[in-house]
């Protein structure tokens, strides 16, 4: 049975169209449609419920020593209030899941985990973790909201100074609209924007506070249709897809996220350096008719190269695209390639990732 976050009854009242994912009841879209919830960002902003995300604190003096060896990244030279992505391997260089770090103190850690994986990361770390550190999963405990779009800041501005300066950064002890939080500047759709950690029970007085903060740069609250399709024009893998526990990290262009110079963590002797690298992510431009789904056959002179990973039309840029695994040889931009779609060749072409960059 599948559960419901803190702002389901927010979503019954804005006409969410609720759907199950992940274990929960969550909007797929409002009335407005995805398109629509899609712009609203690229242009304006937009208001997420991402409270099905997991959250995991990790403390104790040995916390940092078991991320290095957990995590592919390096995390010694964190500042206080910074955050850092990492893919989390297993022995065998596959993907466990890809997840934030949050550096609180020198002791304390706060872990942001894909919703489908919370159980099974949680449990992982548990499983390796050593000397004097504690896992613990508060995600029952957290909402967690986005807000995003070119506008968050301006919105943001209305109900607090409490803001981030840099990318990848938070506020721990923050308040937005008198509410306590963690302010982070983070996000899943390649505009600016912030997402919020707060105790369940003010997440319906949060959610009201921004929408009605947001009014005059016309927020709209947005469904999984449109974080989905937000994060594919930017080129953002997504666990399950761009990357499991057989796709590694350095295949999926994570390599900035893997520190081979480390000492040591898990499934970094299994890991391939550039030259040894077969195959690796690439874009897909649809050039022919048709739009591309995911796990379809990749084809150059009817020859299997790879396969596509995720696709959909791009609202912002008016045109369909496919993120795909493919050999090394084929993923040079201007490669002619053709994808079997429902037993039906689709013309495409390789173009460089991301297929949207924000302007600056």
């Amino acid at each position: 049975m599948e559960l419901k976050t803190p702002l389901y009854e927010m979503h019954l009242k804005y006409h969410g169209k609720i759907v199950p994912f992940a274990g929960y009841l969550l909007p797929i879209q409002y009335e407005q449609g995805i398109i629509k919830e899609h712009m609203a960002v690229r242009t304006g902003a937009g208001l997420f419920d991402v409270s099905h995300m997991g959250e995991i604190i990790c403390k104790g003096k040995d916390a940092l020593e078991n991320l290095q060896k957990i995590l592919t990244n390096d995390f010694t030279d964190m500042a206080i209030g910074q955050a850092r992505y990492s893919p989390m391997c297993n022995e065998h260089g596959g993907t466990v899941d890809d997840l934030i770090v949050y550096k609180k103190n020198d002791e304390e850690y706060f872990i942001v985990v894909n919703a489908s994986n919370k159980d099974k990361d949680y449990q992982w770390m548990l499983d390796h973790q050593s000397g004097d550190v504690v896992f613990e999963d508060i995600s029952g405990q957290i909402s967690q909201i986005a807000l995003q779009g070119p506008k968050s800041q301006e919105i943001l501005m209305k109900l607090t100074s409490d803001i981030p300066e840099k990318y990848y950064h938070a506020v721990f002890d923050g308040k937005v609209a008198g509410i306590s939080c963690i302010v982070s500047r983070t996000g899943y759709t390649g505009e600016d924007g912030f997402e919020l950690y707060l105790d369940n029970e003010h997440a319906e007085t949060m959610w009201e506070a921004l929408l009605d903060a947001g009014k005059e740069y016309e927020i709209i609250p947005c469904g999984l249709g449109a974080r989905d399709t937000l994060r594919l024009e930017a080129g953002m893998p997504l666990y399950g897809h761009e990357m499991n526990d057989e796709i590694n990290p350095v295949e999926t262009g994570l390599g900035f996220a893997v520190k081979m110079q480390k000492e040591d963590f898990i499934g970094k002797s299994h890991l391939p350096n550039k030259d040894s690298l077969t195959r690796k992510r690439a874009g897909l431009k649809v050039t022919g008719r048709g739009i591309i789904r995911e796990q379809e056959e990749v084809l150059v002179n009817g020859q299997k190269i790879g396969f596509t990973t995720s696709g959909t039309h791009c609202p912002y840029l008016g045109y369909p695209a496919a993120m795909a695994i493919l050999d090394k040889e084929y993923t040079a931009p201007g490669t002619k390639v053709s994808v079997m779609v429902r037993g039906r060749e689709v013309e495409a072409e390789v173009v460089p990732l991301p297929f949207y960059k924000k302007s600056k």
